[in-house]
């Protein structure tokens, strides 16, 4: 039976992925390595902020220079600022549940989480309940983060929800004892998309958040399985 939900962020509740992709995009093209947004959600996506930098310095196949990281942070938040949105019908799901505890767990750094979440409205919905891989040693598909999350809200692993988009992170939801919804309603999604989650070892899909709710309902109520 589900007793609380822990949310990853980009892609799940903020509709990030393509806007943030897209600056990294730009930036290791800018480096000598073109680099095309489907590129980057490939290659990158879903990753903590170090562990994109050093993958970027593996593809390229040089040093990063020293303020790259600056650089990308500063542009990313300019880009989240300015035209992040919520994932569609975000907002109306964690409102359906709202007596339950939450969490956030992302890969995003605090300060990025901070900014998206005042830009969208929702900071009060999470209050100190948001959690970033950099808290912990290792980053998602390990457990660390979703095992953080569930100790600081007070509720077991195998009593928790993860709504996560990103193969890694389900992989990490599902090392934690937890169940893992693979959630396929962001801007991002590419066709493969719904594979990788499920040969991740996603629990169940949901295209949208309308579905989400109704598989959230029925592990609240009967921790029955659904259908694939």
């Amino acid at each position: 039976m589900i007793e609380a939900i822990i949310y990853d962020f980009d892609g799940v509740i903020g509709d990030s992925e393509a806007l943030a992709n897209r600056v990294l995009a730009e930036m290791v093209s800018e480096l000598g390595h073109p680099t095309t947004l489907e590129d980057s959600y490939r290659t990158y996506m879903g990753q903590r902020f170090e562990d994109v930098l050093a993958t970027i310095a593996r593809v390229t196949g040089k040093p990063l220079p020293l303020d790259f990281p600056a650089r990308f942070q500063r542009r990313t938040l300019e880009a989240l600022a300015a035209r992040l949105q919520p994932v569609a019908g975000a907002r109306d799901y964690l409102t359906a549940f709202a007596d339950m505890p939450r969490a956030v767990a992302s890969s995003s750094a605090p300060e990025r989480l901070a900014v998206c979440l005042d830009t969208l409205g929702l900071a009060t919905y999470f209050a100190d309940r948001v959690f970033s891989a950099s808290m912990v040693a290792r980053g998602k598909p390990h457990p660390d983060i979703f095992l953080l999350a569930a100790a600081r809200i007070g509720i077991a692993p195998n009593a928790c929800l993860v709504i996560e988009d990103s193969a890694s992170g389900v992989q990490a939801a599902k090392a934690a004892g937890m169940t893992a919804l693979g959630l396929l309603a962001g801007s991002h999604i590419q066709p493969h998309h719904a594979e990788a989650l499920r040969t991740a070892g996603a629990d169940a899909l949901a295209a949208t958040y309308a579905e989400a709710a109704i598989f959230t309902r029925a592990r609240r109520l009967s921790g029955a399985s659904a259908p694939r």
